[in-house]
């Protein structure tokens, strides 16, 4: 039976038309699946359906998700990440407590990312918050200042003094969540290229069930940023929401809306 299946033209390109036919026909695609992104059944008969190709170093794996969560695409990520990747499949994950710090960025700056719910309007948002090891300057640079707040600023992030309200969108920058994991967050390509990674995961980072359920509620994460030593590594959500309002009382906080996997 054919199949409520979306396959890109990067999809198609990549495995070829006869196999992309095959999918669509429904000779080679699953009936029920579990949703990629927000790690629940989906049926490939009853509702639309993306097919996204993560491709790594030397393999790649075509995955499944409700076009809802995911649109069709090629999601490229390391071999190391795309087996880690392959080893969550079919499992519940993001079964974590605590927050973890991961990722880096070009120029060798080290970044913490910390995943956790913010309550804004009585209503709780999955957001990112972004805190780097040291004192970022400006590429190009010679000097001891920080300028990771000047530059977000730059690039559309809006300074806050409270958390009283859900940030603006920051259209062109996305949250890349796959797998029920969260891989990267993009930026807009160079002269309206491919969107590049501004941070990416060294391994996938598992989030909690109830995180990733906000995330697929409102279609969108909000990412604070804040300086070298202005937000520490918070245990609790609790702990972290009280750093975050110091920070933002401080004018040490910027913010946006970014949305759930746009590329």
């Amino acid at each position: 039976m054919p199949r409520m299946l979306d396959v890109s033209d990067a999809v198609r390109a990549e495995i070829g038309d006869e196999e992309a036919d095959r999918l669509l026909a429904g000779d080679n695609a699953p009936g029920s699946y579990d949703c990629t992104s927000c790690r629940t059944p989906g049926d490939s008969e009853q509702e639309r359906t993306s097919t996204v190709l993560f491709v790594g170093d030397e393999t790649a794996v075509l995955a499944f998700a409700h076009a809802s969560c995911l649109p069709s695409q090629v999601v490229q990520v390391t071999e190391e990440q795309l087996q880690g990747a392959v080893r969550s499949i079919g499992t519940a994950g993001g079964d974590m407590a605590g927050v973890e710090p991961h990722g880096s960025v070009p120029e060798q700056a080290v970044l913490g990312v910390t995943s956790g719910l913010v309550l804004i309007d009585g209503e709780l948002h999955p957001a990112l918050v972004v805190e780097p090891t040291s004192p970022i300057v400006r590429p190009g640079t010679i000097g001891t200042g920080d300028d990771f707040l000047p530059l977000l600023i730059e690039q559309g992030f809006m300074p806050l003094t409270e958390l009283a309200s859900v940030p603006p969108v920051l259209h062109g920058w996305s949250v890349l969540l796959a797998m029920g994991q969260l891989h990267a967050v993009l930026q807009p390509g160079t002269n309206g290229g491919q969107p590049v990674a501004w941070w990416q995961a060294h391994q996938p980072l598992q989030v909690t069930d109830s995180w990733r359920a906000a995330a697929n509620k409102h279609q969108q994460v909000l990412m604070f940023a804040a300086p070298v030593g202005s937000i520490g590594r918070q245990p609790r959500e609790d702990l972290l929401r009280d750093a975050l309002d110091r920070a933002a009382a401080g004018g040490q906080l910027v913010a946006a809306a970014l949305p759930l996997a746009g590329t």
